[in-house]
């Protein structure tokens, strides 16, 4: 009888660990980075250098509730969705790095 019992405790007790681990492992930090990308997202402000899933970079000119005016070149603006940004890479109007001193 006791050998009975304890089987049954393993049978349910490894699927009930396992589905443990799986939350711990990797649901939990999942949800934590998207928290992390929904307040950076919702931070963004004129001026922000970011950094698209693409890989193209821009400053952002123009912020809407959905969607963000991106700045990719001196006078090409285009419209991106704003979970398409994966970095904002500086806050603000950034220092000219390449730009001859006069």
């Amino acid at each position: 009888m006791t050998g009975d019992a304890s089987g049954l405790l393993q049978a349910i007790g490894l699927p009930i660990l396992l589905i443990v681990l799986f939350y711990f492992m990797i649901l939990r930090p999942q949800q934590k980075r998207a928290k992390e990308h929904q307040t950076m997202v919702s931070n963004l402000k004129r001026g922000d250098m970011v950094e698209l899933s693409s890989g193209l970079i821009g400053k952002v000119v123009r912020v809407e509730d959905r969607e963000v005016g991106v700045e990719v070149a001196q006078g090409v603006t285009v419209k991106v969705v704003k979970a398409m940004i994966a970095v904002v890479r500086t806050k603000g109007e950034p220092a000219p790095a390449n730009d001859a001193k006069s």
